[in-house]
């Protein structure tokens, strides 16, 4: 159990480093932060244990609380996608379990989808042409 404990810990210093490292903001971070350790407190158990039923009711519940509908904070998913992409085999090995983000494309935050796209040179042309007709 304490190693578990102390993995937890470390995982989340490491996501922790890894963000700061990409060059975010130390409020960003500290947001980040704040936010998963508010779904660890009311979940009870490491973030890794989670699955989708529990990451709806959490950001439901956190949604009404809000009386809007912001769905899961942006960072909450990465957390989710850094323990797969860099712990999942530890995990495995630690508790059995193949880690899954819970936070699917029914709840990711909203805009996150467009921020991950990339335009390409051809779509920025055809969108400069249009203009020059007057569109």
């Amino acid at each position: 159990m304490e190693e578990l404990e102390q993995f937890e810990t470390d995982a989340l210093s490491g996501f922790v480093l890894t963000r700061a490292s990409a060059g975010l903001a130390d409020g960003t971070l500290r947001g980040d932060i704040g936010h998963l350790d508010q779904v660890r407190t009311w979940f009870g158990r490491p973030l890794w244990d989670m699955e989708a039923a529990a990451a709806d009711a959490y950001f439901g519940k956190m949604c009404v609380a809000r009386r809007h509908p912001a769905g899961p904070v942006p960072g909450a998913d990465l957390y989710f996608i850094f323990l797969e992409l860099r712990h999942k085999v530890e995990l495995h090995r630690m508790t059995g379990r193949v880690i899954e983000c819970p936070i699917d494309e029914m709840n990711r935050p909203r805009g996150a989808k467009d921020a991950q796209l990339r335009i390409s040179s051809e779509r920025v042309g055809d969108r400069n042409a249009l203009h020059r007709l007057g569109r």
